[in-house]
């Protein structure tokens, strides 16, 4: 895995974190900084440093906010979603070598577990705050 991110990156001439921010803005569509920031926890400084390469590698631009006069969308460009696709292909073809010899029934009794294991584990993290 650690081969393919490193050619992932070689090729695309993205660092990881900004690999990461495209990701995000693959997940929600267009976003402010601060958005992004909350999502990926870290500083406002520190994504405002990566949306500044995404945008010289002319993966993103930024956009004037639709309803708020204060606030920039960083929105992906077409070469940005060109490879938001090429992630979402990485992430695919990984999935079918991981899960590609297991049974559907398995498949899906491990989906269940995992969305009640998780369920449970946000329970627990809002009853502790």
């Amino acid at each position: 895995m650690a081969a393919d991110l490193s050619r992932f990156e070689r090729e695309s001439g993205l660092t990881t974190a900004r690999t990461h921010v495209l990701w995000m803005l693959g997940l929600s569509g267009p976003s402010t900084q601060q958005a992004l920031a909350a999502a990926l926890e870290v500083t406002p400084r520190n994504v405002t440093g990566l949306v500044d390469g995404l945008v010289a590698s002319g993966h993103v631009t930024r956009e004037p906010h639709p309803t708020d006069r204060r606030a920039i969308l960083v929105t992906p460009t077409e070469v940005g979603e060109r490879t938001i696709r090429d992630l979402r292909e990485s992430h695919a073809n990984l999935a079918r070598q991981l899960f590609g010899d297991v049974p559907e029934r398995r498949l899906a009794a491990f989906e269940s577990t995992l969305d009640e294991t998780i369920a449970t584990f946000l329970r627990l993290m809002q009853e502790s705050t």
